[in-house]
């Protein structure tokens, strides 16, 4: 379980920075640019560091951020009611993020 989290959470990380390059390539927004490289790579160190089984804390950055990003996506969905990108990245953000509370619940503690 906490191989298949790690995963999810470095290749949500990988779309998290994909989306705010998009996101400053589409509207020339620099804050799409600036939290999506921040926050991706942050998905992305947690995901490599859970792959490497480096620490049983990982799950806790990785939980962490996507909860961030779940209410922040989430109220834009809610605000716009369009599902691209707001709503699928809401989507994605739950999924992700109870995928790293189970890594969380199971991981042996050290």
């Amino acid at each position: 379980m906490t191989a298949a989290a790690a995963s999810a959470t470095l290749v949500y990380g990988i779309l998290v920075v994909l989306g705010g390059a998009f996101g400053y390539l589409k509207a020339r927004s620099k804050p799409s640019l600036i939290m999506g490289v921040l926050l991706g790579l942050a998905l992305i160190v947690s995901g490599f560091l859970g792959l490497q089984g480096w620490g049983s804390w990982w799950p806790v950055l990785g939980v962490t951020l996507t909860a961030f990003l779940l209410v922040f996506f989430g109220y834009r969905f809610a605000r716009k009611r369009k599902f691209m990108p707001a709503g699928m990245l809401a989507t994605l953000s739950l999924v992700v993020m109870l995928l790293d509370v189970a890594a969380l619940v199971v991981a042996p503690r050290s």
